[in-house]
């Protein structure tokens, strides 16, 4: 069997469907998947373990034989623990193939053969009595089918499917319960991931204020939640206009509806300002007195407590249809709306005198419809794409450099996808503005965006592929200013933005002699650094609460040895705090003026490691050079201090290559430099990299 993949292909600036062989895609789950993180997520696994300990008593105190029915069983882990805390038989679900292999395998090596049932199914294809999967119903339903949202990867109607058919009725369940937790916040910066704002440029006639259109404005945006680690947002970029409350609560010991509903809570400011954001994460209690809980509560809520590090679960942040000033101690209504999979938000004002009916009534009328994007902007940019877009710094940046190689008669072509650039230039005093849109959807929110500030007839859309440009899309001109920042929706990792280069070279017949490229060059740059955490998705776990689980650890290292741990993977490194181990240091260069050569570029050497630490990886990224002396910076923004600290572009994702000895988990003793290799193709457009540990 092939698989396809697509993969971006920074040659073309498009996604490619390759043909992979049948043992990529398996590969490529496992390599990436977070089945390393769980497994070190000792919070977790220590409350699964007493929650499961706490059922099987309950049940043989009842003098019953305790049946456990694990759904999502991974590595096998949840069915040993209940099998070693005195469980009589668990049946243990997993429908990814590999996977219920790997659960065979484990299961066995522990010596829980005899006491667990591995059926690779999906749990709606399981069938009970005398000559099915299972013998009969079970009596306790343990399940880690959870993510960030709580609910998107389908808890819901796989509880309601088993409670029909697969368990008990009355039966216990780890965990018991779960409860979603809200809090509404102002954050100019959060809000900044779903909205444009205006941008002010100082022209030669006075400033000019470029304005989103009004369909931008109204716009729900995505229902996709956004999920981060909160605990990396400083409190200085919120500020907390209600006390957290308690937003709905599944019980999965009962009968559970997966159809879609409503919950509503009443909240009181306890500040005056804009809401805008409601910041969301969820709780469980794996027995039913509530006495075992895990929560994902952020750092402000619960101080106290040290907060378990973890990837698989985070919080969320959801966008309010719009911006509602409140005042402190007005009544306000908070409105959750789920389907089976996900989770949206409104906030209604109480009206004056209002009575219980009127209550009823006024739930009756709030939007049940999921959000969905209109104006097509939110489906062209991702959120840190607006959070970049709404970087007033880096724009100024741009602006200062198009200053600079602006001249009266200048005939400028833009190629970004999506970018503010082309106004710019027409407001900086270009003759003539091309803007080249790689797709319809760049080209509609485009050209919204010109007709909104009277543009339209100024500058000039072209949708065409590079290559396919004609000198009667340019009206005959010739190009006198490129330029790019460069941003293109399908990069990946931070060199594949230099699709700007082939884009440039596969326009060199239309520009003219003297063409300035803004940027003038770009250069690739890499540092050593110690992860405070985030080593711990690619590290093996061995031992996990007493079970022995090297067989996931070596399926790992197989499939990130099959192509992955060769390559770089993307991160957005503010959310993942690191310290530096080397001065960062430039690699590679790409000259924006010339062509692409023919050639690959290629580059080794070694960087000094400056303080102590573990080396976990080096992180890559890009800095852009517009101009001689301006240029931006897709990766490190500043080294803060001698320990090392440092600050990331928050608006872009940095590649980080994990060093193999986080992978074999042999840490080296105080290695003094790192050697290494780099070999840019410039027939693939990919960059390949080898790292040695002196």
């Amino acid at each position: 069997m092939k698989t396809f993949c697509g993969r971006a292909n920074p040659t073309t600036g498009s996604m490619e469907w390759l043909e992979e062989g049948e043992d990529y895609d398996y590969h490529q789950e496992i390599a990436r998947s977070r089945y390393a993180d769980m497994l070190h997520d000792k919070d977790r696994n220590v409350k699964y373990y007493q929650g499961i300990r706490a059922a099987v008593s309950r049940v043989k105190e009842r003098g019953e034989k305790a049946i456990v029915l694990d759904i999502g069983t991974g590595t096998g882990l949840l069915s040993m623990m209940a099998a070693s805390a005195g469980a009589d038989f668990c049946y243990a679900i997993e429908v990814f193939k590999p996977m219920a292999n790997a659960a065979v395998k484990i299961v066995e090596k522990n010596g829980f053969s005899d006491k667990i049932k591995v059926i690779n199914k999906h749990s709606t294809e399981v069938t009970v009595g005398p000559d099915g999967d299972m013998q009969c119903r079970a009596n306790i339903l343990v399940t880690e089918l959870f993510d960030t949202e709580l609910i998107g990867e389908g808890a819901l109607p796989t509880y309601e499917h088993a409670h029909k058919y697969l368990v008990q009725e009355g039966c216990e369940a780890v965990p018991h319960k779960a409860t979603v937790y809200v809090q509404l916040v102002e954050s100019r910066r959060m809000w900044s991931w779903k909205k444009l704002f205006p941008v002010h440029v100082e022209a030669e006639d006075g400033e000019k204020i470029l304005v989103p259109p009004s369909e931008m404005e109204n716009c729900p945006g995505l229902p996709s939640v956004c999920d981060i680690q909160l605990n990396q947002m400083p409190s200085s970029d919120f500020s907390t206009l209600s006390d957290v409350v308690k937003m709905f609560s599944v019980d999965f010991s009962k009968p559970v509806q997966s159809a879609s509903t409503c919950y509503r809570v009443q909240l009181e400011p306890v500040k005056s300002g804009k809401a805008q954001i409601v910041l969301s994460w969820w709780d469980i209690d794996m027995d039913p007195s509530g006495m075992i809980n895990c929560s994902m509560a952020p750092y402000w809520v619960k101080p106290t407590s040290a907060l378990q590090w973890r990837d698989h679960w985070m919080q969320c942040v959801y966008f309010l249809p719009r911006e509602e000033p409140v005042l402190q101690g007005e009544k306000l209504y908070l409105t959750a709306c789920r389907d089976e999979y996900s989770v949206w938000y409104n906030l209604q004002k109480a009206r004056e005198g209002e009575s219980r009916a009127d209550e009823e009534e006024h739930k009756a009328d709030v939007c049940v419809e999921s959000p969905v994007c209109r104006c097509r902007a939110h489906l062209l940019w991702n959120r840190p794409r607006f959070g970049e877009l709404n970087d007033q710094s880096r724009t100024r940046q741009y602006i200062k450099s198009l200053r600079k190689v602006l001249k009266t008669d200048s005939v400028c072509l833009c190629i970004s996808d999506g970018s503010l650039l082309p106004v710019l230039a027409h407001y900086l005093g270009a003759k003539q503005v091309f803007t080249l849109e790689n797709s319809g959807v760049s080209c509609s929110v485009m050209e919204k965006f010109f007709k909104a500030n009277n543009l339209e007839d100024k500058i000039k859309i072209i949708e065409a592929r590079p290559e396919l440009l004609k000198p009667s899309h340019l009206e005959d001109k010739k190009i006198s200013v490129l330029v790019g920042e460069p941003f293109f929706t399908t990069s990946l990792l931070p060199w594949h933005n230099l699709y700007f280069w082939y884009a440039r070279t596969a326009v060199s017949s239309h520009l003219a002699s003297n063409v300035t490229v803004l940027p003038q060059s770009a250069s690739l740059h890499m540092m050593i650094v110690e992860f405070q955490d985030l080593w711990r998705i690619r590290s093996p776990c061995g031992i996990c609460e007493g079970f022995d689980v090297r067989t996931m650890d070596d399926m790992i290292k197989d499939s990130l040895n099959f192509r992955e741990s060769k390559e770089a993977e993307p991160h957005p490194l503010w959310e993942y705090p690191c310290k530096s181990l080397s001065e960062p240091q430039e690699v590679l260069t790409f000259d924006f003026t010339k062509t692409v050569p023919e050639h690959c570029l290629s580059t080794e050497g070694s960087v000094k490691l400056l303080r102590k630490g573990k080396s976990h990886g080096a992180v890559l990224w890009m800095e852009y050079h517009l101009t001689a002396d301006i240029s931006v910076s897709t990766g490190l923004m500043q080294l803060s201090n001698e320990k090392g600290n440092c600050e990331w572009n928050p608006h872009c994702k940095q590649g980080v290559y994990f060093f193999s000895s986080v992978i074999e988990s042999e840490i080296l003793s105080d290695p003094s430099a790192v050697e290494y290799a780099m070999n840019f193709d410039t027939k693939t457009g990919e960059i390949a990299m080898d790292f040695k540990l002196l």
